[in-house]
């Protein structure tokens, strides 16, 4: 028997306005007459524009359909066919929910439609809302199971906060949508998903959670939303290949300039987000209710910090790619300027001097990259790499390194003095794949609250960061390389085997994620443990905004 025909994903809220909200939904199906009935009875429509993904691929890496081993149906990357519907369902009134569905006709002339959900125009001010803070999903172990018990403790949200790293290979299409592992991006934040964790023998079901159907979601981009050059064999490969844009003109000239530097196409396909003049959807600011929140685009690429011979990694270039600079990863170089001066700190200077910002009850920033962390990413510091190539005495290359001078750090130097003088009150951000936070001596309070699996631990106690030695700086081995001390959780902190506090959760395990209650200002944490059927969710930490 055959299955029903289907949509690719529900529909999810997008760009909420005082009186509008946009529905998205995708279909493996040009189809025709795509649109969203809504309110009393679904009696009215409004009609959806399409348009098609233009490089989501699926390859040899992919965990979609028959191939569950590398290679099995995909010897290299192929164009997967996606089609993206987006409707403005207008007219509404602030704070009152609307019933919704979509439909869309197929070739064939079959009707293929969704369940009912609900949608709402933007909060106005003094409207208390509810938040979820995530980060990092990146297909990873804990995010269907994280997700599930969102709802299960907290019931719908109002709005979702993701800071960055929303799959792992942004272009292969199966991570955002169908991945057969069940922690696909979207059917986890849909309450669709269908991953399975084992302890002990004893295998535990996640579904992920309705989520996205009913609350908007404002994005930021991290290293994983960026795809490097094109035509590398595969996608990962595709992906670790990227080069500053710079040295690509250097390279190959101003011609298919994305398509040998990186790019960052599939994530602004998907999403429609909120835009500014400047950077349009990766970076811009937007309020919601009582916040006006400031999304940054603050990431570079992650390598290794192995020094290996065969390491393309953040402080060297492997050995055998010495003679050949096309081959070189230019070390952890930055995708978008922050530094003083550039194009989006002097955007960054007049929002921050806007009377939607200064007006606002609460002041929040988002980015992906950390100013304040235990996690192994925030090392070394934020700035460009500075090459240094060493030579034989016949001219020829020996060696090149990289070195990252700390008193350049842009986020430290050039960002965290504006954020401080406008009265930010909290800087949410990933990466590290763990939780923990600060405070500073402004004021201002920073999370990170990216544990959703595949932590790579914090660095604390005898857990050293692996850096240099013998290199020009001096590599933090141990805590907030920038100078905070982490804040112990104040409700339930983990006890490590000594039964101390610990600052942080970095765990494979248990997985963690916070709300942000704007009715009260204050932002809660909670953690799960996904080893154990009958564990109940603990709020563990709790803290208000000024």
């Amino acid at each position: 028997m055959t299955s029903a025909p289907r949509l690719l994903t529900d529909p999810f809220l997008q760009l909420p306005t005082e009186n509008s909200v946009r529905v998205v939904w995708f279909t493996e199906f040009a189809g025709s007459q795509h649109r969203v009935a809504y309110g009393e009875n679904l009696y009215k429509t409004a009609v959806a524009s399409t348009s098609k993904l233009s490089r989501t691929q699926e390859d040899q890496h992919s965990r979609v359909g028959n191939q569950t081993q590398d290679g099995q149906v995909y010897q290299q990357p192929v164009k997967r066919n996606i089609w993206r519907h987006e409707a403005e369902v207008t007219g509404l009134t602030p704070g009152i929910r609307v019933a919704y569905r979509v439909i869309s006709v197929r070739e064939d002339g079959e009707s293929v439609s969704s369940d009912v959900f609900t949608l709402a125009s933007t909060p106005r001010p003094g409207t208390a809302a509810r938040i979820l803070l995530t980060s990092d999903h990146q297909i990873k172990p804990m995010v269907a199971a994280n997700l599930q018990k969102v709802v299960e403790t907290v019931g719908q949200v109002d709005a979702v906060w993701f800071a960055g790293d929303l799959v792992n290979v942004s272009d292969r299409a199966s991570e955002w949508f169908d991945d057969h592992r069940g922690g696909a991006f979207f059917p986890c934040l849909q309450g669709h998903a269908d991953y399975q964790m084992e302890n002990n023998g004893v295998k535990i079901s996640y579904v992920g959670g309705e989520i996205i159907q009913h609350a908007p979601m404002f994005t930021c981009i991290g290293n994983h939303e960026i795809m490097g050059r094109v035509g590398c064999g595969s996608l990962n490969d595709d992906f670790d290949h990227t080069i500053p844009r710079e040295v690509a003109k250097k390279l190959y000239g101003e011609q298919s300039l994305k398509d040998n530097s990186f790019n960052t196409d599939t994530y602004e396909e998907i999403f429609t987000l909120p835009e500014s003049q400047e950077g349009g959807k990766t970076y811009y600011a937007v309020s919601f209710g009582d916040v006006r929140l400031v999304v940054l685009y603050v990431t570079n690429m992650w390598r290794t910090p192995n020094l290996d011979a065969e390491a393309r990694g953040k402080y060297r270039e492997r050995t055998a790619d010495l003679q050949n600079p096309e081959n070189w990863g230019y070390g952890q170089h930055i995708y978008e300027p922050i530094a003083k001066g550039s194009t989006q700190y002097n955007w960054l200077v007049q929002e921050l001097n806007s009377p939607e910002f200064i007006q606002a009850k609460y002041k929040v920033v988002m980015l992906h990259h950390p100013p304040h962390t235990l996690g192994g990413n925030s090392v070394p510091a934020y700035t460009d790499p500075l090459q240094i190539i060493e030579r034989d005495e016949e001219g020829n290359i020996k060696a090149v390194r990289y070195e990252y001078p700390k008193e350049a750090d842009y986020i430290i130097g050039d960002l965290m003095p504006l954020l401080e003088a406008a009265n930010v009150q909290l800087v949410f951000y990933g990466h590290s794949h763990l939780w923990n936070r600060f405070c500073s001596s402004s004021g201002i309070h920073f999370l990170e609250t990216s544990n959703v699996g595949n932590s790579y631990g914090a660095a604390w106690g005898d857990n050293k960061r692996e850096v240099p030695i013998g290199y020009q700086q001096e590599y933090v081995e141990l805590g907030d390389p920038n100078g905070l001390e982490p804040i112990v959780p104040t409700i339930a902190p983990l006890l490590n085997e000594d039964g101390k506090s610990m600052p942080y959760i970095a765990s494979n395990d248990i997985t963690v994620f916070s709300i942000f209650d704007t009715g009260t200002g204050t932002i809660s944490s909670y953690r799960f443990d996904t080893r154990k059927q009958d564990s109940q969710v603990l709020k563990f930490d709790e803290f208000q905004l000024n």
